[in-house]
């Protein structure tokens, strides 16, 4: 893993918050700002997200980390990071198999599958946070599932 070669041959490392082109926000620590570039020019930093290799430095002032502990901390983080993105990925997956898509109308079909107007089936779509509080308030039980984006991981 190139992240685990950096964090061996170099005791500083800086960390960056980067931007992928869907706005995705995520930190990432490269041993220097060469170096950021330097991998970012071979494709090698992509959207911990979205998978996008469009990725860009936000503002903001550069932590450096000069601890070895904490670097064997970060790298532990981010390999719990991708066994969580790994889970959400196997969930996803099985709600696209099992549950029929509604999209914008998932009020309206939760809604009449809880008054009983139409045969109960499995469903998933998206909802305002008003419409989730709406359902809710009338007692139609709901579940936030963390949407991770499909790519390679």
């Amino acid at each position: 893993m190139i992240l685990t070669q950096i964090i061996e041959e170099h005791k500083v490392m800086i960390k960056y918050i980067l931007k992928c082109e869907k706005e995705h926000e995520f930190e990432s620590w490269f041993a220097s700002s060469k170096d950021f570039e330097k991998l970012k020019k071979k494709n090698l930093v992509e959207c911990i997200f979205c998978n996008s290799l469009k990725v860009e430095k936000s503002i903001m002032s550069p932590q450096v980390l000069t601890s070895r502990k904490a670097n064997y901390k970060y790298i532990a983080d981010q390999e719990k990071y991708v066994k969580i993105k790994k889970h959400l990925l196997k969930i996803r997956n099985y709600v696209e198999k099992n549950f029929k898509f509604v999209g914008d109308e998932f009020s309206k079909e939760v809604r009449s599958i809880y008054y009983d107007s139409k045969k109960s089936e499995q469903i998933y779509g998206s909802v305002t946070q008003e419409e989730q509080k709406e359902l809710e308030e009338e007692g139609i039980e709901l579940t936030s599932i963390p949407w991770v984006e499909k790519g390679e991981n």
